[in-house]
């Protein structure tokens, strides 16, 4: 299994069922700050052997009801209920306008296609990110470009955007990956001064901010997803935010099969409408989101802490002016090293035997095979020049040193772990420290 598609799967396999919608994790508590012992992957006792919080959470008390009311009412296409989620949602992130879609890949797509981005374009974006960034770019027709990342935040590095640009850039793809906001200001000057578009690639950042204004709302449109493994789960859904009225209307036409809609008149078209009943799925899971962000930044701003005790344990920077992060995921770089030269993926198999759910996350996306045969297609062969189709030539233009051992030395812990108490932290934490106690010996005993 790839990492790309994997990285909903361990997400939901994370999501273990034992707490419900509760936060609690007290049963975990009298293993706590105690490395002793041998460890689970060498046949010792787990430290964790309560389950995390369940994700998605859903009370039928309180949950199913509007639910049902949609159900029920035998109008299940899109209408007053979609309607209200986008306002709601629009509200939420300050945004004049927010549109629905049925996911987030699809939010990218739309939102690139409707702003004029295509054929002999170029799009800068960064390779650490999910897949569908990607997608959105060559959908369209455009060329994309990957510029390097900062491996202290994960994110995307605004010097490297500025050596990417040519005379042929439009747009910018800038990615809060894990949650984590990019250094908009930065990017938005970049933009400014090369007259270029910025999607905003909030799939994964629900309510981060940057000194209170919410990611999505700094550049041209912002996109989100409401995939069942994300802090707002529906099962599938996206949504688009902007404060360009006409923008907004070519989004609507183009995602109601091209019809004419406001200022926009007929164009190209999909159909990518949302559902009733999803829409009230969202507006349930829409209002645990604030108090489940809260408890996200407050254990995540003490993990941090911890971590920063342990030596080859190096936890995510974030950016100045960030108020608040999403965390869909908490990332940390793993330096083995400091682990008597333990292979990360054996790290990563005794902290998951410990009972940590963790992965190494993503492969490095600028690879060239994960542009697939785009560049053997009829279009791509019309629109540009051979040499500008050369797997060799776009490798080298396309290097990302930085990125490539960010993908060897991160790992990630799922969002819901971040959910249980704080003293849970510490468990995390001890398991960590149990390994690197017994690095050598699970070294020598996983590497025959």
């Amino acid at each position: 299994m790839s990492n790309h598609k994997g990285r909903r799967n361990f997400i939901r396999n994370s999501a273990v069922i034992g707490l419900g919608a509760t936060l609690n994790f007290e049963k975990v508590l009298p293993t706590v700050l105690k490395a002793e012992g041998k460890p689970a992957l060498l046949g010792g006792a787990p430290l964790v052997s309560t389950p995390w919080p369940k994700w998605p959470m859903w009370n039928r008390e309180t949950d199913e009801p509007l639910v049902l009311e949609a159900l029920r009412s035998g109008v299940w296409s899109r209408a007053k209920k979609v309607a209200l989620f986008e306002e709601k949602w629009a509200a939420l992130i300050g945004a004049k306008r927010a549109l629905t879609t049925v996911n987030g890949t699809n939010a990218l797509i739309t939102a690139v296609a409707q702003s004029d981005i295509g054929g002999g374009d170029e799009v800068i974006l960064p390779p650490y990110t999910f897949i569908a960034t990607l997608t959105a770019i060559l959908n369209a027709g455009a060329m994309p470009v990957f510029a390097d990342v900062d491996p202290d935040t994960f994110l995307i590095d605004p010097e490297a955007i500025k050596k990417k640009i040519t005379p042929r850039t439009r747009a910018i793809l800038p990615v809060h990956i894990c949650g984590l906001p990019a250094d908009m200001g930065p990017i938005m000057q970049i933009a400014k001064q090369h007259d270029l578009v910025v999607i905003e690639d909030a799939c994964q950042a629900w309510l981060a901010e940057i000194n209170h204004k919410k990611v999505g709302t700094f550049g041209h449109a912002g996109c989100f997803s409401f995939q069942n493994s994300k802090n707002l789960p529906i099962g599938e859904g996206g949504a688009i935010v902007s404060d360009d009225e006409v923008f907004m209307d070519r989004c609507v036409s183009y995602h109601n099969l091209g019809l004419p809609y406001g200022t926009a008149s007929a164009r190209p078209g999909s159909k990518l409408r949302l559902t009733e009943y999803q829409a009230a799925i969202g507006m349930v899971q829409m209002e645990r989101l604030v108090p489940q962000t809260v408890t996200r930044n407050e254990n995540a701003r003490y993990l941090r802490q911890q971590m920063n005790n342990i030596k080859g344990i190096v936890p995510h920077i974030l950016n100045a002016g960030v108020t608040q992060a999403a965390y869909h995921l908490f990332p940390f770089r793993y330096d083995q090293r400091h682990f008597a030269d333990l292979p990360r993926a054996q790290f990563i198999k005794a902290l998951q035997a410990e009972g940590i759910p963790c992965s190494g996350g993503y492969t490095p996306l600028n690879d060239i095979k994960n542009l697939g045969n785009t560049f053997e297609t009829k279009n791509y062969k019309k629109m540009y020049p051979s040499s500008e189709l050369s797997y060799e030539r776009f490798r080298e233009n396309n290097q990302c040193p930085k990125n490539e051992r960010l993908c060897q030395e991160a790992v990630w812990l799922p969002q819901n772990v971040l959910l249980a108490n704080k003293s849970s932290m510490d468990v995390i934490v001890s398991a960590i420290q149990k390994i690197q106690k017994n690095a050598a010996a699970i070294h020598k005993n996983t590497s025959k």
